[in-house]
């Protein structure tokens, strides 16, 4: 349990790591849309964690060639510093180096014990801040132009172009994840690497020791870290330097995994022995600093007008005051360690060499567990746990299809009910309507042919007294016979009917008109609210006149007196009066 609490900072600095360098792995793609942050995350997590374990040793025997923090408390009080440091970094949203922190906390701890520090390993370690984003830049600027030839020579349809560019980023992500825990589980674990456990556990198929134990560890810390802590640096990588297309964080991603790898693998540095050239030599690199390297050489190919100059000065800045800042906290925090609760913090080592100091095991020492068994039962668990999930996860999904195909064709229904019953409301409205056409036009037929009646009922009496004015031979009765057919013609002049008609429809379509006279102006007569409603219609006075069968002269009159009842002086226009009304 000591061991664990002692390793916490490690696992620290290992959530860190995650949270910040998982921007470097999938930072473009989650930046240009083509993967959706859970799903990064998940490819991350697991890939991180097998190069980690399989491939993180070299790096990580390197890193404590440095400078072997050869005690518990020491390394504690490193990684610990070096975490708040990344993390500190990482809230401002900076893409800093976990590898400066790391190194940077390492000569802190060094100057402060007073042990040597092994130069050659730290100018390894430093050449690559500078030959890893070199080597990102060559390579993304060289990929960038080859797969850009060999899209406008291959001419994919646009569909299927996103479908591949969507499985690349996810391959090469996974590589990416790969080598980045292969090559930076150094800067997690590296200094508690004196301090592994004694232990040996086989699987059958492959077998962990006690440094591969340790290492696992921190893959783990840096999954959790991707997924809690990463999002908000990815699009900062993605976006914040320079707006990049979907092929584009293809190149980035690959291109940074490759010179990760490179660094982190054995197989490939004792193959160029092998053939008498140089290793490359097994460090930590920073993936940040590779990452923005690869990023700026498709902006060199692009075009450098399409850089972020002052967000890449800040990630610069970052560069230059992680490692120095992370040495400064170092070396207070372990005077604190030191002098406050009195812990030690380094253990004078009997060789000089440092690395065979620590891996200097008696075979007989470790602790052996068969793990075959355990591991097959444990696979079995799992896999049987996997298949059920897999199928209750299928039943629940073909039950979500089931049950929204069934709301999908319920809200069909209901739809088609409603259109059903707005169009029956409309065959109704429209046969009301078509009843009240018919009612009126009955109506008017009715009045027609007994207008029609009316007429010719007049026009008979008419022509029989006329006829009879003419048998007639004296001369006064031809007269009072003549007066008594002129006093008929003016009644059938007046045209009552008509005029009840036109009144009636006038006063429906005035309505409102005819209520605000009789809100406003209550002493008005009929006679006088109609010779109103008639004024509002702009007739004149003869036309109003024959309507109100009396003279054009009493129809002056008549507005004369309607003008003054409406409170209006002489001058006043009565028919833009009434109009406001």
């Amino acid at each position: 349990m000591l061991f664990i609490i002692y390793i916490s900072s490690g696992l620290f600095l290992g959530w860190s790591l995650g949270s910040n360098d998982a921007a470097n792995i999938f930072g473009s793609a989650v930046g240009s849309k083509m993967l959706r942050f859970k799903q990064a995350a998940l490819i991350a997590s697991i890939f991180v964690i097998l190069g980690a374990v399989f491939q993180g040793k070299g790096g990580a025997e390197t890193l404590n060639a440095l400078g072997a923090v050869d005690a518990l408390a020491g390394g504690f009080t490193v990684s610990l510093c070096a975490a708040l440091t990344v993390f500190f970094m990482t809230r401002k949203g900076l893409p800093v180096s976990t590898s400066q922190a790391i190194v940077g906390a390492i000569m802190g701890w060094i100057y402060f014990t007073g042990n040597k520090a092994d130069l050659g390993v730290l100018s390894k370690i430093v050449t690559t801040w500078i030959s890893g984003p070199i080597l990102g830049m060559i390579f993304s600027a060289l990929l960038f132009l080859a797969l850009r030839f060999f899209l406008n020579q291959a001419k994919i349809h646009v569909i299927k172009l996103d479908t591949y560019i969507r499985i690349s980023l996810i391959v090469t992500g996974a590589f990416g994840a790969y080598s980045l825990g292969a090559n930076n589980i150094a800067n997690v674990m590296g200094v508690f690497l004196s301090s592994a456990p004694a232990i040996n556990i086989d699987f059958g198929f492959f077998s962990l020791d006690g440094v591969q134990i340790l290492l696992l560890l921190g893959g783990i810390s840096i999954a959790v870290g991707i997924y809690t802590y990463s999002e908000r640096v990815m699009h900062t990588v993605g976006n914040g330097i320079l707006s990049i297309s979907p092929e584009a964080a293809i190149v980035v991603v690959l291109s940074q995994a490759l010179v990760l790898f490179l660094f982190s693998s054995s197989g490939l540095s004792n193959l160029l022995i092998s053939i008498g050239l140089p290793p490359l030599p097994l460090v930590p690199v920073s993936s940040t600093q590779v990452v923005i390297g690869a990023v700026l050489g498709i902006g060199l190919v692009k075009g450098s007008q399409d850089i972020n100059t002052k967000t890449l000065i800040g990630i610069a800045m970052g560069w230059i005051t992680t490692p120095i800042l992370a040495g400064v906290l170092t070396f207070i925090a372990l005077f604190f360690v030191q002098n406050v609760f009195d812990l030690p913090i380094t253990i004078k080592p009997i060789k000089n060499d440092a690395v065979d100091l620590i891996f200097k095991n008696d075979i007989n020492t470790i602790r052996q567990l068969d793990m075959i068994v355990p591991g097959i039962i444990i696979t079995s668990v799992f896999l049987i746990t996997m298949l059920v999930f897999l199928i209750l996860r299928q039943q629940k999904l073909r039950l979500k299809a089931e049950n929204d195909l069934l709301a999908q064709q319920n809200q069909l229904f209901q739809t088609q009910r409603s259109l059903s019953e707005m169009e029956m409301k409309a065959i109704q409205s429209k046969n009301e309507v078509l009843h009240s056409n018919l009612e009126l036009r009955r109506k008017e037929f009715i009045d027609m042919a007994f207008n029609l009646t009316e007429q010719r009922l007049f026009l008979e009496e008419l022509t029989n007294r006329l006829e009879g004015v003419m048998e007639t031979e004296q001369q006064a009765s031809t007269k009072q016979n003549l007066k008594s057919i002129i006093a008929l013609i003016r009644q059938k002049m007046s045209f009552a009917r008509e005029k009840e008609t036109f009144y009636g429809e006038v006063e429906q379509i005035h309505k409102d008109f005819k209520m605000k006279l009789d809100t406003s102006f209550p002493g008005l007569s009929d006679q006088e609210k109609k010779l109103a409603t008639l004024i509002r219609l702009n007739l004149s006075n003869k036309e109003i006149a024959t309507l109100l069968s009396i003279s054009p002269k009493s129809v002056e009159v008549s507005r004369y007196r309607l003008k003054r009842k409406l409170g209006l002086e002489k001058e006043d226009n009565l028919l833009q009066f009434i109009n406001t009304i």
